[in-house]
């Protein structure tokens, strides 16, 4: 492999303009918000060990959820360093941890995965999520993670083309954390009861967050970036569609596939 090759983050190429740098600091302040959000959303996990809204862990799962939740923690914690790296022109560090990343996100879809379908398996009886049962609601992670290692992957492709690398790896962050921002009651209750709670059920915050983020990235480089305009426009109609797959005889059939 060559040396100049990383994972998952593109590194800085000589002579960028200073735009460059800018964009990178509005990545890692971008990530900066996401772990501030994913902190609010799973205070009670991190601070007192515990599920939402203050449920002990269930036994069966507790590992996962907890193998689970680090592994994101790491994640946003990476997409919040690596940028800067690159900024001060750390190319070294940068590239480890790269890889190290590339890693990380294939754990975190095995892991999200197997955790959507163990958590569905103990689900009590008759448990209704955002307006769907158990069953139903597994689409939201299983999809979700699908379309987190989606990102990814399509990060990885071009890692070495920065202008889609950076917001393909924002994308899979913001693809990743809907359980946190849907739990950030304050937000949540904002559009509770609401159309956009009918269209899109627990992505709405995120596609909020996703939304803003998008306008600040126009603001700061004077220009649409138009790769993440369109990753974000993935993301709105797969929200969309993914809550009105749960509710289909497929999705059941295909449910009924995975659990049993």
């Amino acid at each position: 492999m060559n040396s100049t090759q990383s994972f998952p983050f593109n590194i800085l190429q000589p002579n960028e303009p200073v735009s460059s740098n800018r964009a990178r600091l509005f990545y890692s302040g971008a990530a900066l918000l996401l772990l501030v959000l994913m902190l609010l959303g799973f205070q009670q996990f991190y601070l007192h060990g515990k599920a939402y809204p203050g449920r002990e862990l269930a036994p069966p799962i507790r590992t996962l959820i907890i193998l689970h939740g680090a592994g994101m923690t790491a994640w946003v914690l990476l997409f919040l360093v690596q940028p800067l790296l690159v900024v001060v022109d750390n190319r070294r560090v940068h590239m480890l941890l790269g890889r190290v990343g590339a890693g990380l996100a294939a754990c975190i879809v095995i892991l999200g995965f197997r955790l959507g379908v163990e958590a569905t398996r103990i689900s009590p009886p008759g448990m209704i999520i955002w307006g769907l049962n158990a069953v139903q609601f597994m689409a939201v992670p299983i999809i979700s993670i699908l379309i987190f290692a989606g990102f990814v992957i399509a990060g990885i492709w071009n890692r070495r083309r920065p202008q889609v690398h950076r917001p393909m790896m924002l994308l899979a962050t913001l693809a990743a954390i809907p359980a946190a921002v849907s739990r950030i009651g304050p937000l949540s209750a904002l559009y509770h009861d609401t159309l956009w709670e009918a269209l899109f059920g627990p992505f709405f915050g995120t596609l909020v967050v996703g939304m803003l983020l998008l306008a600040l990235k126009w603001l700061l480089t004077q220009s649409l970036d138009r790769w993440l305009a369109l990753g974000y426009a993935v993301l709105v109609i797969s929200s969309a569609l993914i809550m009105q797959l749960a509710t289909s005889d497929a999705w059941n059939h295909f449910a009924g596939y995975l659990l049993y």
